[in-house]
């Protein structure tokens, strides 16, 4: 069955076109660079892995279920529209909300895809580009295990999301060099950090746990590049200069905050327009979700050097100010200590299980031995 046949709604043609805008750059000194860039290179080279492999596949999931989350995340949980429907209702609204989550997780990786290339081409720096290159590799990988999960465990896919389309159309149009970073690694790479890690840390199902954790590994380490290219690039920009910067920033964080609440979802089950915003605007759960997709976006934007008055009143305004001063490093680090526990833990059990299958092996041929005997 083909992608298009497993969206639940047209997502129109088949390719969406975004006139490039800029310069491809070629630098012509061809020493180490930054040794903190290449560092981060060598570990991108370092950490390659493969999805075929790492990932338990053969995990069952229930497309109806395929998440775990509790109910009471969902934004119509405890309203009049929930008690109306039935158990079939309701299971198919967990299975599209799973599907229109993951879906945009689909969508975005494939837009720092192409933002990870777009940099390749268009960062003066080599070390910069070196590094730019392994993250393509990431975010192939990427594209590949949401793509696979969406159509084995889920069978259902949505469009992108307009607001986040939008977003993507302004990072990609933009001739500076720096706005996809800033558009990609530090915004919508930011945002999707933050929901993955929510995801990871409440879902009971061993299969989505395994993807999120993998691809937060590799995530930590693009929002690091990102960090250290625009850090040094932005010491160097005009006042003026980085007032449009914390512009964009702004718009993008409003945008992300008010428009990509999977109102769609709702839609599909005649909840009218008006009353599908008035539920996310009411939801609990939403509320704190908003809050908290902003953990890993206030003390980066810190951290480059995106702080004015006019961005501080912003977050304010959001209710997200005091994010500033989380310690992102020891986020990033956490995202890779659970990465690796995951692995350690999983290896033991399989080496249990092995050594447990040769024991019942060696048990039974001894068992035979003394029947013939």
């Amino acid at each position: 069955m083909s992608t298009r046949e497993l969206y639940a709604h047209d997502p129109g043609g088949p390719v969406w076109e975004v006139p490039a805008a800029g310069a491809a750059r070629f630098g012509w000194d061809y020493d180490d660079g930054r040794e903190r860039l290449l560092a981060l290179y060598q570990k991108g080279k370092d950490k390659q892995w493969n999805a075929a492999k790492r990932i338990d596949w053969d995990l069952e999931s229930d497309p109806y279920d395929p998440l775990g989350v509790p109910d009471e995340s969902l934004v119509v949980h405890g309203t009049p529209y929930w008690d109306k429907m039935s158990e079939a209702n309701k299971r198919d609204l967990r299975r599209r909300y799973a599907s229109w989550q993951f879906s945009q997780f689909l969508h975005g990786e494939q837009g720092a895809l192409v933002c990870a290339s777009r940099i390749v081409e268009s960062v003066p720096d080599l070390d910069a580009k070196f590094y730019s290159a392994t993250q393509a590799m990431d975010e192939a990988r990427h594209v590949e295990i949401y793509s696979r999960f969406l159509h084995e465990k889920i069978g259902l896919l949505y469009p992108v999301n307009p607001n986040l389309q939008s977003l993507l159309d302004d990072t990609l149009r933009d001739s500076r060099w720096d706005m996809p970073y800033l558009g990609m690694q530090v915004l919508i790479e930011g945002l999707a950090l933050a929901a993955f890690g929510m995801l990871r840390d409440t879902t009971g199902k061993p299969l989505p746990k395994q993807i999120l954790a993998y691809i937060m590994q590799d995530e930590a380490r693009h929002v690091a590049f990102g960090r250290m290219a625009l850090r040094d690039y932005y010491r160097q920009l005009s006042d003026v200069e980085l007032r449009e910067r914390e512009e964009f920033v702004i718009e993008g964080c409003y945008l992300m905050r008010d428009r990509l609440r999977g109102e769609e979802v709702l839609h599909d089950f005649g909840i009218p327009p008006a009353d599908a915003e008035e539920l996310c605007e009411r939801s609990e759960f939403l509320q704190l979700f908003r809050k908290l997709l902003f953990s890993r976006i206030v003390p980066c934007v810190k951290d480059i050097g995106l702080w004015g008055e006019r961005l501080q009143r912003a977050y304010a305004d959001m209710g997200v100010f005091e994010l500033g001063d989380a310690n992102l490093d020891l986020l990033m680090a956490q995202d890779e200590e659970i990465a690796e526990e995951l692995d350690a833990r999983r290896f033991k059990e399989e080496e249990a299980a092995r050594t447990a299958e040769v024991a019942e092996a060696i048990a039974q041929g001894a068992r035979e031995t003394v029947a013939d005997g």
